[in-house]
Protein backbone atom coordinates (compact mmCIF):
# COMPACT_ATOMS: atom_id res chain seq x y z
CA UNK A 1 0.00 0.00 0.00
CA UNK A 2 1.15 3.68 -0.66
CA UNK A 3 0.65 5.46 2.57
CA UNK A 4 1.18 9.81 2.18
CA UNK A 5 2.27 10.60 6.00
CA UNK A 6 1.70 14.38 6.65
CA UNK A 7 2.75 16.00 9.34
CA UNK A 8 4.23 19.55 10.92
CA UNK A 9 6.09 17.44 13.61
CA UNK A 10 8.75 16.20 12.34
CA UNK A 11 12.88 16.26 12.49
CA UNK A 12 14.81 18.07 13.73
CA UNK A 13 11.89 18.34 16.35
CA UNK A 14 13.09 16.24 19.67
CA UNK A 15 9.15 14.67 21.01
CA UNK A 16 7.13 11.87 21.17
CA UNK A 17 5.13 12.34 18.20
CA UNK A 18 8.20 12.78 15.85
CA UNK A 19 9.45 9.62 17.79
CA UNK A 20 5.94 7.66 17.00
CA UNK A 21 5.49 8.80 13.32
CA UNK A 22 9.37 8.10 12.28
CA UNK A 23 9.05 4.51 14.07
CA UNK A 24 5.87 4.16 12.72
CA UNK A 25 7.19 5.06 9.46
CA UNK A 26 10.07 2.84 9.55
CA UNK A 27 7.94 -0.29 10.47
CA UNK A 28 5.56 0.12 7.78
CA UNK A 29 8.15 -0.18 5.21
CA UNK A 30 9.55 -2.98 6.80
CA UNK A 31 6.24 -4.79 6.59
CA UNK A 32 6.53 -3.87 2.69
CA UNK A 33 4.43 -0.83 2.53
CA UNK A 34 5.41 2.67 0.54
CA UNK A 35 5.44 5.25 2.99
CA UNK A 36 6.00 8.86 1.44
CA UNK A 37 6.35 11.50 4.21
CA UNK A 38 5.07 15.41 3.36
CA UNK A 39 7.12 17.41 6.65
CA UNK A 40 8.13 21.09 7.02
CA UNK A 41 11.57 19.75 5.75
CA UNK A 42 10.01 20.00 2.09
CA UNK A 43 8.85 23.63 2.38
CA UNK A 44 10.35 26.94 3.47
CA UNK A 45 9.11 27.50 7.17
CA UNK A 46 9.25 30.18 9.97
CA UNK A 47 9.55 29.71 13.59
CA UNK A 48 6.38 29.10 15.63
CA UNK A 49 5.55 31.90 18.38
CA UNK A 50 6.61 31.07 22.22
CA UNK A 51 7.83 27.93 20.81
CA UNK A 52 10.49 28.64 17.82
CA UNK A 53 12.03 24.74 17.98
CA UNK A 54 8.58 24.41 15.78
CA UNK A 55 8.63 25.54 12.36
CA UNK A 56 5.39 26.61 10.68
CA UNK A 57 5.07 26.14 6.80
CA UNK A 58 2.49 28.45 6.34
CA UNK A 59 2.46 28.76 2.44
CA UNK A 60 2.87 25.43 1.30
CA UNK A 61 -0.67 24.17 0.52
CA UNK A 62 -0.40 24.30 -3.31
CA UNK A 63 2.70 22.49 -3.25
CA UNK A 64 1.11 19.74 -0.41
CA UNK A 65 -1.77 19.81 -3.47
CA UNK A 66 0.83 18.44 -6.18
CA UNK A 67 2.60 16.22 -3.96
CA UNK A 68 -0.29 14.51 -3.10
CA UNK A 69 -1.34 14.60 -6.94
CA UNK A 70 1.71 13.08 -8.38
CA UNK A 71 1.66 10.22 -5.30
CA UNK A 72 -1.63 9.08 -5.45
CA UNK A 73 -1.87 7.48 -2.43
CA UNK A 74 -3.91 4.51 -1.55
CA UNK A 75 -4.29 6.09 1.90
CA UNK A 76 -3.60 9.34 3.37
CA UNK A 77 -2.75 9.75 6.86
CA UNK A 78 -2.91 13.59 8.01
CA UNK A 79 -0.92 13.65 11.92
CA UNK A 80 -1.43 17.12 13.05
CA UNK A 81 -3.56 20.13 12.95
CA UNK A 82 -1.04 22.70 11.57
CA UNK A 83 -0.59 24.15 7.96
CA UNK A 84 0.39 20.86 6.13
CA UNK A 85 -2.41 19.08 7.93
CA UNK A 86 -4.66 21.06 6.39
CA UNK A 87 -3.88 21.41 3.68
CA UNK A 88 -3.76 17.79 2.95
CA UNK A 89 -7.49 17.79 4.64
CA UNK A 90 -8.31 20.21 1.83
CA UNK A 91 -6.98 18.20 -0.45
CA UNK A 92 -8.61 14.89 0.43
CA UNK A 93 -11.90 16.84 0.30
CA UNK A 94 -12.11 18.12 -2.70
CA UNK A 95 -10.66 14.82 -4.32
CA UNK A 96 -12.92 12.94 -2.57
CA UNK A 97 -10.95 10.92 -0.88
CA UNK A 98 -11.00 9.32 2.26
CA UNK A 99 -8.08 9.93 5.07
CA UNK A 100 -6.91 9.52 8.82
CA UNK A 101 -5.85 11.56 11.61
CA UNK A 102 -4.74 11.37 14.68
CA UNK A 103 -4.53 13.27 18.38
CA UNK A 104 -1.15 13.17 19.48
CA UNK A 105 -1.58 16.28 21.64
CA UNK A 106 -4.03 18.16 23.77
CA UNK A 107 -3.72 20.93 21.75
CA UNK A 108 -6.24 23.13 23.27
CA UNK A 109 -4.73 22.73 26.90
CA UNK A 110 -1.01 23.65 24.87
CA UNK A 111 -2.26 26.74 23.31
CA UNK A 112 -4.21 28.01 26.83
CA UNK A 113 -1.26 27.90 28.67
CA UNK A 114 0.47 30.49 26.66
CA UNK A 115 -2.06 32.46 25.05
CA UNK A 116 -6.12 32.46 27.24
CA UNK A 117 -7.90 30.97 24.28
CA UNK A 118 -10.68 29.18 25.93
CA UNK A 119 -11.12 25.62 25.61
CA UNK A 120 -14.24 25.57 23.48
CA UNK A 121 -12.99 27.61 21.54
CA UNK A 122 -9.83 25.07 20.72
CA UNK A 123 -11.69 22.10 20.58
CA UNK A 124 -14.98 23.43 18.25
CA UNK A 125 -11.59 24.10 15.61
CA UNK A 126 -10.25 20.33 16.42
CA UNK A 127 -13.88 19.04 15.61
CA UNK A 128 -13.93 20.34 12.81
CA UNK A 129 -10.52 19.40 11.43
CA UNK A 130 -11.34 16.26 12.46
CA UNK A 131 -15.01 15.24 11.76
CA UNK A 132 -14.23 14.49 8.20
CA UNK A 133 -12.23 11.68 8.92
CA UNK A 134 -12.73 7.88 8.37
CA UNK A 135 -10.77 7.59 11.58
CA UNK A 136 -8.98 9.45 14.25
CA UNK A 137 -6.72 7.56 15.63
CA UNK A 138 -5.79 8.13 19.66
CA UNK A 139 -3.60 6.23 22.33
CA UNK A 140 -5.57 5.57 25.03
CA UNK A 141 -8.97 4.53 25.79
CA UNK A 142 -9.11 7.17 28.75
CA UNK A 143 -8.27 9.67 25.80
CA UNK A 144 -10.91 8.76 23.90
CA UNK A 145 -13.31 8.70 26.44
CA UNK A 146 -12.61 12.64 26.59
CA UNK A 147 -12.85 12.99 23.41
CA UNK A 148 -16.19 11.25 22.86
CA UNK A 149 -17.68 13.53 25.75
CA UNK A 150 -16.46 16.75 24.04
CA UNK A 151 -18.41 15.48 20.54
CA UNK A 152 -15.83 13.27 18.75
CA UNK A 153 -17.07 10.38 16.55
CA UNK A 154 -15.30 7.83 14.39
CA UNK A 155 -12.25 7.38 17.22
CA UNK A 156 -10.36 4.53 16.64
CA UNK A 157 -7.26 2.78 19.26
CA UNK A 158 -3.32 3.28 18.44
CA UNK A 159 -0.92 2.69 21.17
CA UNK A 160 2.79 3.09 21.47
CA UNK A 161 5.87 0.55 21.54
CA UNK A 162 9.17 0.81 23.24
CA UNK A 163 12.50 -0.14 22.25
CA UNK A 164 13.25 -2.46 24.80
CA UNK A 165 16.58 -3.42 23.78
CA UNK A 166 18.12 0.54 23.99
CA UNK A 167 15.55 1.07 26.96
CA UNK A 168 16.51 -1.59 29.23
CA UNK A 169 18.07 -2.22 32.79
CA UNK A 170 21.79 -0.78 33.33
CA UNK A 171 24.59 -0.10 35.19
CA UNK A 172 22.39 2.27 38.16
CA UNK A 173 25.98 3.90 39.15
CA UNK A 174 26.51 5.79 35.80
CA UNK A 175 26.07 9.40 37.20
CA UNK A 176 27.95 10.31 39.97
CA UNK A 177 25.19 12.44 42.10
CA UNK A 178 23.59 11.93 45.09
CA UNK A 179 20.75 9.47 45.25
CA UNK A 180 18.16 9.29 45.15
CA UNK A 181 17.86 10.38 41.57
CA UNK A 182 14.81 11.94 40.63
CA UNK A 183 14.53 11.75 37.19
CA UNK A 184 12.53 14.20 34.40
CA UNK A 185 13.36 13.36 30.50
CA UNK A 186 11.54 14.99 27.58
CA UNK A 187 10.69 18.23 26.68
CA UNK A 188 11.48 21.73 29.07
CA UNK A 189 8.17 23.42 27.96
CA UNK A 190 5.32 24.82 30.14
CA UNK A 191 2.58 22.80 29.24
CA UNK A 192 4.49 19.70 30.91
CA UNK A 193 4.18 21.19 34.52
CA UNK A 194 7.92 20.46 35.04
CA UNK A 195 7.65 22.66 37.53
CA UNK A 196 5.49 21.07 39.90
CA UNK A 197 8.70 18.27 39.69
CA UNK A 198 11.38 21.07 40.47
CA UNK A 199 9.58 22.57 42.98
CA UNK A 200 8.97 19.34 45.11
CA UNK A 201 11.01 18.49 48.33
CA UNK A 202 12.84 15.63 48.09
CA UNK A 203 16.34 13.94 49.25
CA UNK A 204 19.04 13.69 46.54
CA UNK A 205 19.32 14.94 43.09
CA UNK A 206 16.73 15.93 41.00
CA UNK A 207 18.12 15.54 37.50
CA UNK A 208 16.54 17.13 33.96
CA UNK A 209 17.33 15.57 31.09
CA UNK A 210 15.86 16.75 27.72
CA UNK A 211 15.40 21.00 26.76
CA UNK A 212 13.03 23.37 25.69
CA UNK A 213 11.66 26.81 26.01
CA UNK A 214 11.41 27.15 29.41
CA UNK A 215 15.08 25.61 30.02
CA UNK A 216 16.74 28.88 30.32
CA UNK A 217 14.36 30.02 33.42
CA UNK A 218 14.09 26.69 34.72
CA UNK A 219 17.83 26.30 35.41
CA UNK A 220 17.96 29.91 36.97
CA UNK A 221 14.93 29.66 39.41
CA UNK A 222 16.08 25.79 40.38
CA UNK A 223 19.75 25.52 40.42
CA UNK A 224 20.18 22.84 42.64
CA UNK A 225 18.76 20.94 40.02
CA UNK A 226 20.89 18.96 37.31
CA UNK A 227 20.13 19.94 33.64
CA UNK A 228 22.09 18.03 31.01
CA UNK A 229 20.21 18.99 28.37
CA UNK A 230 19.37 16.95 25.21
CA UNK A 231 20.46 13.63 25.21
CA UNK A 232 19.81 10.68 22.68
CA UNK A 233 20.43 6.86 21.72
CA UNK A 234 22.33 4.92 24.38
CA UNK A 235 23.29 8.26 26.50
CA UNK A 236 19.88 8.95 26.71
CA UNK A 237 18.66 5.24 27.81
CA UNK A 238 22.13 5.39 30.44
CA UNK A 239 20.59 8.59 32.10
CA UNK A 240 17.49 7.11 32.22
CA UNK A 241 18.41 3.38 33.64
CA UNK A 242 20.55 4.91 36.39
CA UNK A 243 17.57 7.01 37.84
CA UNK A 244 15.88 5.94 41.01
CA UNK A 245 11.92 7.14 40.21
CA UNK A 246 10.77 9.05 37.12
CA UNK A 247 8.31 11.69 38.17
CA UNK A 248 6.61 12.86 35.44
CA UNK A 249 4.43 15.92 35.69
CA UNK A 250 2.47 16.74 32.55
CA UNK A 251 -1.38 17.11 32.90
CA UNK A 252 -1.31 17.41 29.16
CA UNK A 253 0.13 14.24 27.15
CA UNK A 254 -2.09 11.80 25.58
CA UNK A 255 0.27 9.03 26.34
CA UNK A 256 3.47 9.65 27.35
CA UNK A 257 6.37 7.49 25.36
CA UNK A 258 9.02 8.62 28.29
CA UNK A 259 6.70 6.50 30.69
CA UNK A 260 6.99 2.89 29.33
CA UNK A 261 10.81 3.99 27.95
CA UNK A 262 10.76 4.64 31.72
CA UNK A 263 10.07 1.46 32.72
CA UNK A 264 11.58 -0.76 30.45
CA UNK A 265 14.48 0.49 31.86
CA UNK A 266 13.29 -0.31 35.02
CA UNK A 267 12.93 2.78 36.75
CA UNK A 268 9.20 3.30 38.35
CA UNK A 269 6.97 5.98 37.61
CA UNK A 270 5.61 9.20 39.87
CA UNK A 271 2.65 11.04 38.10
CA UNK A 272 -0.78 12.44 38.63
CA UNK A 273 -3.76 10.24 37.78
CA UNK A 274 -4.72 11.94 34.42
CA UNK A 275 -4.79 10.78 31.41
CA UNK A 276 -1.75 8.98 29.96
CA UNK A 277 -0.61 7.53 33.34
CA UNK A 278 -3.69 6.15 34.25
CA UNK A 279 -3.31 3.78 31.16
CA UNK A 280 -0.04 3.49 31.27
CA UNK A 281 1.51 2.65 34.49
CA UNK A 282 0.03 -0.08 37.00
CA UNK A 283 -0.75 2.08 39.94
CA UNK A 284 1.20 0.67 42.75
CA UNK A 285 3.28 -2.06 40.70
CA UNK A 286 4.99 0.27 38.20
CA UNK A 287 4.62 3.56 39.55
CA UNK A 288 2.52 5.53 41.84
CA UNK A 289 -0.30 8.16 40.79
CA UNK A 290 -1.38 10.91 43.10
CA UNK A 291 -2.31 14.58 43.27
CA UNK A 292 0.76 14.61 46.01
CA UNK A 293 3.68 14.11 43.45
CA UNK A 294 5.79 14.09 46.38
CA UNK A 295 4.04 11.21 48.12
CA UNK A 296 3.49 9.84 44.94
CA UNK A 297 7.74 10.14 43.99
CA UNK A 298 8.61 8.63 47.77
CA UNK A 299 5.94 5.79 47.50
CA UNK A 300 7.55 4.83 43.68
CA UNK A 301 10.75 4.32 45.57
CA UNK A 302 10.19 1.01 46.95
CA UNK A 303 8.55 -0.27 43.96
CA UNK A 304 9.82 -3.80 42.03
CA UNK A 305 12.40 -2.53 39.82
CA UNK A 306 11.69 -5.65 37.66
CA UNK A 307 8.03 -5.38 37.42
CA UNK A 308 8.35 -2.13 35.56
CA UNK A 309 10.54 -4.06 32.97
CA UNK A 310 8.20 -6.38 32.60
CA UNK A 311 5.42 -4.49 32.43
CA UNK A 312 6.98 -2.50 29.72
CA UNK A 313 7.22 -5.31 27.53
CA UNK A 314 4.03 -5.58 26.97
CA UNK A 315 4.58 -2.40 23.75
CA UNK A 316 5.67 -3.71 20.39
CA UNK A 317 6.03 -1.00 18.13
CA UNK A 318 4.79 -4.03 15.75
CA UNK A 319 1.56 -4.35 17.55
CA UNK A 320 1.15 -0.61 17.47
CA UNK A 321 1.89 -0.29 13.51
CA UNK A 322 -0.37 -3.27 12.79
CA UNK A 323 -2.59 -1.31 14.90
CA UNK A 324 -2.31 2.05 12.41
CA UNK A 325 -1.99 -0.10 9.45
CA UNK A 326 -5.66 -1.88 10.24
CA UNK A 327 -7.64 2.13 10.10
CA UNK A 328 -5.92 2.57 7.16
CA UNK A 329 -7.11 -0.36 4.97
CA UNK A 330 -10.68 0.19 5.66
CA UNK A 331 -10.44 4.02 4.12
CA UNK A 332 -9.69 1.97 0.26
CA UNK A 333 -12.49 -0.53 1.31
CA UNK A 334 -10.00 -3.24 0.91
CA UNK A 335 -12.05 -6.57 1.39
CA UNK A 336 -11.90 -7.92 4.88
CA UNK A 337 -10.11 -5.18 6.86
CA UNK A 338 -11.39 -4.24 9.89
CA UNK A 339 -10.98 -1.11 12.35
CA UNK A 340 -8.96 -1.99 15.59
CA UNK A 341 -10.46 -2.60 19.16
CA UNK A 342 -9.23 -0.52 22.31
CA UNK A 343 -8.48 -3.69 23.95
CA UNK A 344 -5.06 -2.78 26.00
CA UNK A 345 -1.89 -4.32 24.82
CA UNK A 346 -1.35 -7.99 25.46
Amino acid sequence: MKIALVTDAWLPQTNGVVRTLTITAEKLAQFGHEVVSITPLDFRTVPCPTYPEIRLSLFAARRVRQRLDALDPDAVHIATEGPLGLAARSWCLRRGRDFTTSYHTQFPEYVRARIPIPLGVSYAFLRWFHGKAAHTLVATPSMRASLEARGFRNLAYWSRGVDTNLFRPRDESYLDVARPIWLYFGRVSVEKGIEDFLALDLPGTKLVVGDGPAAAALRSKYPEAVFTGYRFGDELARHVATADVFVFPSRTDTFGLVLIEAMACGVPVAAYPVTGPIDVVANGVTGVLSEDLRAAALAALKLDRGACREHALRYTWEAATHQFIATLTPVRGVSGASACSFAAPS
